[in-house]
């Protein structure tokens, strides 16, 4: 039967052989009927052809399917689990001042339970490292930072938490209520802790740290300039929203007297060490900068146009030689949004905005996977199907009804809806199972967001 297994569990510490699948790498060669092998949770090694008998291995049956990277998730909001479906009709500021009444109260239970939601549904589309920028901190509502990073690792995808900070509130002329600003010390010094407690630079980490100040509507300059040093000191990358809207550019211009990227050049917040999410109204002088320099961008399809924000212009960005990687955004801008169907948006918003070759099915794959990487600074370990890389690996079935009938199977993939998940693989750790968890429980998952929601709207409504 396919996918079918035997041998050993396959926990990170053993072998793992997929067989007979169609080989996507990325990276290099497509293989129509090929076998991965990975020990103690690194690929040895990628072809065509039958896979090698390796006693005690756990064999996985790969016909009928196309196995990827693992999917890279470069930016979410996992706490907005709790709060999906709220001011449907909304522009980006007018969401956002109507959230903040209600996150204003989160607490490391309630992150702790979007968590565990989030994550697990990201894993069920696929996806094996995330992105999530999380800046609300309110002051006495537990170490939040720790609720994520452990409940990230019971579901078992690897984190980038982009430990993020907000310092101008109402008071200041930001957006957010004063509740849930620091001031500019305690963002720095929270974020220095956080990165000293969670961040792991070793090779294969599961856990790791950015410096990630929200936006320029709800961050000081000193905020971010002391931002930019702070990570440059730690040694890691550095994360912010950026001209997301025509409303931000305005308001760039007004305050600051010059666009969004130039704002960000002159706070030091250019280079390869640095990712914009949305990065949607773009010059093309822009353009030029953002890959002169190296920035990465977050394209966010399904959020953009949830609430109107605009298009990315991916295909320049691409043209120009910028990291691109893609992101489910919050799931309050982006209800349930799959990440494996995030390429499925992109292609038609790219086409949409330049014509059919605008963006084919296998850009759309390298930006949900290597582009990604690239993004997170992780393109050495992750992203594509070679040797020596991290044994994240997505397993596709594309022989079911309607998918059997596309020949391409990276077509089949990405052209339509998201193909059931076969087996998800984090470091040959199996993580999902045919459709289902096999770390925490979907019910275990699901109830862990109800009661996250429950508790939030609940103490809102108090």
């Amino acid at each position: 039967m396919t996918g079918s297994t035997s041998g050993a569990d396959g926990a990170g510490t053993g072998t793992v052989v997929i067989d007979g699948a169609y080989i996507a790498t990325v990276g290099g060669a497509e293989y129509a009927a090929g076998h991965i092998v990975a020990e103690n949770g690194r690929i040895t090694r990628v072809g065509s052809g039958a896979a090698p008998d390796i006693p005690g291995a756990l064999r996985v049956d790969g016909r009928g399917c196309v196995a990827t990277p693992g999917l890279v998730n470069t930016h979410n909001h996992l706490y907005q689990w709790a709060t999906q479906g709220l001011f449907a009709d909304g522009t980006l500021f007018e969401w956002l001042v109507g959230s903040y009444e209600i996150w204003h109260r989160l607490d490391a239970e309630v992150v702790s339970g979007t968590t565990t939601a989030g994550t697990a549904w990201l894993a069920l589309s696929g996806c094996t490292t995330a992105s999530d920028h999380h800046y609300i901190y309110p002051a006495g509502r537990g170490d939040i930072a720790a609720a994520e990073v452990e409940a990230a690792r019971r579901v078992g995808i690897r984190l980038d938490l982009a430990r993020g900070s907000m310092d101008r509130g109402h008071s200041q002329g930001g957006l957010p209520p004063d509740s849930v600003v620091e001031t500019l010390q305690g963002a720095l010094e929270g974020t220095a802790a956080a990165i000293d407690a969670h961040h792991d630079p070793s090779p294969g980490s599961m856990t790791r740290v950015a410096v990630a100040p929200c936006s320029p509507f709800s961050v000081s300059s000193e905020l971010m300039r002391g931002a930019a040093e702070l990570a440059r000191a730690k040694g890691v990358r550095l994360h912010t929203h950026l001209a997301e809207t025509l409303d931000e550019e305005e308001k760039c211009a007004a305050e600051f007297g010059c666009t969004p990227v130039e704002y960000a050049e002159k706070l030091g917040w250019l280079g390869e060490d640095v990712w914009f999410a949305h990065a949607v109204h773009l010059s093309d002088a822009a353009i030029a900068r953002i890959a002169e320099t190296g920035t990465g961008v977050a394209h966010c399809p399904t959020s953009n146009a949830r609430l109107g924000a605009g298009i990315c212009r991916t295909t320049e960005l691409l043209a120009a030689g910028a990291p691109v990687g893609l992101g489910v955004d919050g799931p309050a801008s982006s209800e349930l949004t799959p990440l494996a169907g995030e390429m499925h948006q992109a292609l038609l918003m790219a086409r949409a905005r330049k014509g059919p070759q605008a963006l084919s099915a296998r850009q759309a794959l390298h930006m949900a996977t290597l582009g990604g990487a690239r993004v997170l600074g992780r393109q050495d370990e992750l992203g594509s199907l070679e040797e020596g890389k991290l044994a994240d690996i997505a397993l596709w079935r594309i022989d079911g009804f309607g998918y059997d009938v596309i020949d391409d199977p990276v077509v089949a993939l990405t052209f339509g809806p998201v193909p059931p998940l076969e087996r998800l693989l984090v470091g040959g750790r199996t993580v999902v199972e045919r459709g289902e968890l096999r770390t925490v429980s979907h019910g275990e998952a699901a109830e862990a967001g109800r009661a996250a929601h429950r508790r939030l709207t609940q103490e809102v409504s108090r």
